[in-house]
């Protein structure tokens, strides 16, 4: 059954009786911004079509029928990346290695115990794991960004860190560095890609082929890196 949100309900009806066998639901969200459709299908398998408002609701219908092929490999994609997750049990994943979480009655911290997480019971686990990952990676993201920036001669002028949506990494024209906490979930030589990538943007600021010369001199395995993170971006959760 495929799912429609907004606009009347003759167009919402023949969405539907045209794509009665689809396995998928999808949203429809009008745009004053958009200037095309634009279909996408996010971490969590949702699918979106983001309509321009002087379009028809039948516009998101048709996007979806010629894109389903698409639409249906991203969805399979996004559940093998499911699979691996669940597949660790109780477990979590800390720059390559794997360590065991436990759980103890009255505990409100998380306590590393060599290659166990002592966490908090019940409903407080999960803020508390992630409270505690953001600790761990301002200082681990710390001392790797300075290490570089000193190797680089270059400097930084603060360290954000923050739970984006879509984005690893950012780097201001004024030196401003922002990184993704759930890069710790990914092998170190991924998080250390990623700091690469934003610290040569302290001396080019754009994705030039000077950009790219620059990543690759001081991090000569990147694109192996970035297509790692493509790959298992949806695997980086807990």
């Amino acid at each position: 059954m495929v799912a429609l949100a907004h606009s009347d309900l003759a167009d919402a009806e023949l969405a539907e009786a045209q794509l009665a066998d689809a396995e998928f639901a999808y949203l429809v969200r009008r745009s004053d911004r958009a200037r095309r459709v634009r279909v996408t299908v996010d971490r969590g398998g949702n699918v979106e079509v983001v309509l321009p408002r002087r379009l028809p609701q039948c516009a998101a219908q048709e996007a979806v029928v010629e894109l389903r092929p698409w639409i249906e490999r991203r969805l399979a994609e996004v559940g093998r990346q499911r699979a691996a997750v669940l597949a660790r049990g109780d477990t979590v994943p800390y720059l390559g290695a794997s360590l065991a979480v436990v759980g103890e009655a009255g505990r409100t911290r998380v306590t590393r115990r060599r290659d166990t997480l002592v966490v908090p019971e019940g409903l407080k686990r999960q803020a508390a794991l992630e409270r505690w990952y953001r600790r761990m990676a301002r200082e681990e993201i710390r001392t790797r960004l300075d290490r570089a920036c000193a190797e680089a001669q270059l400097s930084y002028m603060r360290l954000t860190i923050r739970d984006q949506r879509t984005r690893w990494g950012s780097c201001s024209r004024a030196g401003a560095m922002s990184f993704n906490w759930r890069l710790l979930l990914a092998p170190e030589a991924v998080l250390d890609y990623v700091i690469w990538h934003e610290v040569c943007h302290l001396e080019v600021m754009d994705h030039s082929p000077r950009f790219w010369a620059l990543v690759a001199r001081r991090c000569p395995e990147h694109r192996e890196h970035a297509a790692w993170l493509k790959r298992n971006a949806a695997t980086l959760v807990i």
